[in-house]
């Protein structure tokens, strides 16, 4: 995160506010009356503008959020932001401005402030990399489409003409008893007669009674469609699903606006705890999000959007319980118990989504403990560690991992809190995966020069026509995949000792060892002579991936205890993050533990497969409702082992874990380097006497 405070020689420090622009996470203070467009230019913040402050084009809208932030230590107040202008009301008029959004040119910051730059307001749009990977699943949806002929009515039996639909249903199809909604109800009569009492209906029958969730006049062909979707507390994956084949449509994502009040979990379990409506209005955003993600999918798809007759839900707890409006206060405290850990079933208009057929359906898979949640029952579902001959680590990367252990004979979960860093958050030159971010890095060991791949370009940093082919987006800064494999790259290549400390140009034998102040840098991309910025990893990055990692290894390792071993015969990554990184990287970090290599493996995102696999099939359903039952949930958080295990995995690749395999493939030089200005190997830092 980039800490630093803007130059302001002239002005009132009494008189600067502190702002904070999310999903950077970037922040720095400014003075009053500053815009929130200049603002952001001034902080580096990828803040879209075209019509240079007018008010014309719209492209700089952002969202501010109010109440207490305990994380930024901010308190936004509601008059922290100027008021809407003439030039903002007129914009609204002609064009619109969605609600809580206002104009970055137009509107003021006169107190401190926490802002939120949505993906469309930003230039380099965010790549959600959780693209659907292929997965054998046998159809048997829970939805499906019946031709039924229905008796007309009859002057001397009464009944009405649901009670002889249902009948139908009955005798033809071993369909009952059902219920129908009333936007069902309201279609009834005009398709019977249309279709001359021949009808087409859509009915779940995924439990009783079952629902029928539409009605077609004769012969309706279909197909149905279901979302899957894999709400993560940093991005929101949805597949299109066809309900006859399984096949998907399209797939695409969207940032988790709730990140605004909270990069990790427990900043949003705390924000509803310091604001009344915190909770709310987190709900609000998320679901807006959702609406908005199946009304664009439906629309690239052609898909209409009373066609979307189910979903499903894959998510942590902490999201699961906002998803459902519920307020997540206890999950932020011992014991951590959820409202319900069981599958849940509701209709899409009472959980608010209406992006779809008003009577569709909605499925959330169940939560396995207090902080393993439906997302973790997914990957469970989807990788099937109980059906495993061998022992197999799973681990799920992202803001929150997931780590399953498990074989046939038994399965233990755990959660582990990794932060954002992963993402590219709190990382000096970090961002999202976008266009023009740096995804792939390489460090010759003896020239210690790098070379890298951007989003969107195939072409290496030293290859001919990398410059014309990235002018466009130009070099943007580093992703997490980037950054896990540009400290990795720095510790092979003898840049990076293994206690995390960054050697000085005298030690390193490189100019690209920078100092700052008692410290050294890293640089990728100096840009600055050409106007553009520069891209390093700083002392600073390199704690903050040192923190994510050994989270990540302690929860692993902490499993691996509680079975009993200190090996493990594979290692599957899973999430859209750990499609994404190259096993050897990843083990030179020390994030997961020792393996053969060739037996580390990618799953994609298997969570959002999950999510298809119990879209697509009632059996996927009752299997993982039933597998979750039988998996043993390790708490991390009251585990002393953690923090033992945790300050081991400081030391890259780890303190004292041997990490044979890896050493056996891999060269790891061991220099030894210090925190002091001097540069010179094996002096140390005067302590400062006080």
């Amino acid at each position: 995160m980039n800490n630093q405070s803007l130059p302001q020689p002239d002005a009132d420090p009494a008189a600067d506010a502190l702002v904070i622009f999310t999903p950077s996470g970037k922040r720095g203070r400014v003075p009053t009356g500053t815009s929130v467009l200049d603002a952001a230019r001034l902080l580096d913040v990828d803040l879209d503008s075209v019509c240079g402050g007018r008010g014309i084009c719209s492209k700089c809208q952002v969202t501010p959020s109010f109440g207490e932030f305990s994380k930024h230590g901010v308190h936004a107040r509601e008059n922290a932001l100027s008021e809407w202008n003439a030039v903002e009301a007129r914009y609204h008029e002609k064009r619109g401005l969605a609600q809580g959004r206002r104009l970055g040119c137009q509107a003021c910051i006169l107190g401190d402030m926490v802002i939120d730059v949505p993906a469309t307001s930003q230039v380099h749009k965010q790549v959600v990399r959780k693209a659907a990977s292929q997965r054998a699943v046998t159809m048997d949806p829970a939805t499906r489409l019946v031709l039924i002929d229905v008796a007309e009515p009859d002057m001397h039996e009464p009944s009405g003409d649901y009670e002889r639909l249902a009948t139908a249903l009955d005798e033809q199809w071993q369909i009952g008893p059902v219920t129908a909604p009333l936007s069902v109800l309201r279609k009834l009569q005009p398709a019977l007669r249309r279709g001359k009492w021949q009808v087409t209906v859509a009915v779940n029958i995924a439990d009783t009674p079952a629902r029928v969730i539409d009605i077609w006049p004769g012969y309706h062909e279909g197909p149905l469609w279901g979302l899957a979707i894999d709400l993560g507390s940093t991005t929101i994956a949805a597949h299109l699903c066809d309900l006859t084949t399984g096949q998907v449509a399209t797939s695409a994502g969207v940032m988790n606006p709730q990140i605004r009040f909270g990069e990790d979990l427990m900043s949003r379990v705390s924000y509803a705890m310091m604001n009344a409506d915190g909770a709310q209005a987190m709900t609000a955003a998320v679901l807006d999000a959702l609406n908005t993600l199946a009304t664009e999918i439906c629309a690239e798809a052609e898909v209409a959007p009373r066609d979307v007759v189910e979903a499903v839900f894959v998510c942590n707890p902490v999201m699961h319980h906002l998803l459902l409006g519920i307020d997540p206060v206890e999950l932020g405290q011992a014991p951590f118990a959820l409202a319900t850990s069981g599958a849940v079933t509701l209709s899409a208009t009472e959980l608010g989504l209406t992006a779809v057929n008003p009577a569709a359906q909605t499925y959330l898979l169940p939560c396995i403990a207090g902080h393993v949640g439906a997302d973790a029952a997914a990957v469970a579902l989807s990788e099937a560690p109980d059906k495993s001959d061998e022992l197999v680590l799973i681990v799920d990367v992202g803001t929150n991992a997931e780590i399953l252990l498990g074989n046939r004979d038994r399965v233990l979960a755990c959660s582990s809190p990794t932060g954002p860093a992963f993402e590219g958050a709190q990382i000096s030159s970090g961002q999202r995966a976008a266009p023009g971010a740096i995804e792939r890095v390489e460090i010759d060991p003896v020239t210690k020069e790098p070379r890298f791949r951007v989003i969107g370009c195939e072409l290496w940093s030293d290859d001919p026509g990398f410059a014309e082919a990235t002018a466009a987006t130009g070099i943007t800064g580093i992703c997490g995949s980037g950054i896990i494999e540009a400290v990795a790259e720095m510790r092979m290549a003898g840049l990076l000792d293994a206690s995390g400390l960054i050697g000085g140009p005298e030690q390193t034998g490189t100019p690209r060892s920078i100092a700052e102040g008692r410290t050294y840098s890293y640089v990728l991309q100096d840009d600055r002579p050409a106007g553009g910025s520069l891209i390093a990893v700083t002392q600073g990055d390199i704690r903050a991936i040192q923190l994510a990692k050994s989270a990540l290894y302690a929860g692993a390792r902490l499993l691996m205890d509680e079975m009993g071993v200190d090996t493990v015969d594979r290692v599957t990554l899973a999430g859209a993050f750990g499609a994404h990184i190259s096993p050897k990287h990843a083990m030179v970090l020390g994030m997961i533990p020792d393996a053969p290599l060739d037996k580390v493996t990618s799953a994609g995102n298997a969570a959002g497969t999950g999510a298809r696999m119990a879209l697509c099939s009632r059996a996927a359903r009752a299997e993982i409702e039933q597998t979750v039952s039988k998996i043993t949930k390790v708490e991390t958080a009251i585990e002393p082992r953690f923090q033992e295990h945790f300050v081991a995995a400081n030391a890259i690749p780890h303190a004292t874990a041997p990490f044979a395999h890896l050493r056996s493939v891999v060269p790891l030089p061991q220099p030894g380097f210090n925190a002091g200005g001097g540069g010179q190997p094996g002096t140390r830092r005067r302590r400062r006497r006080g």
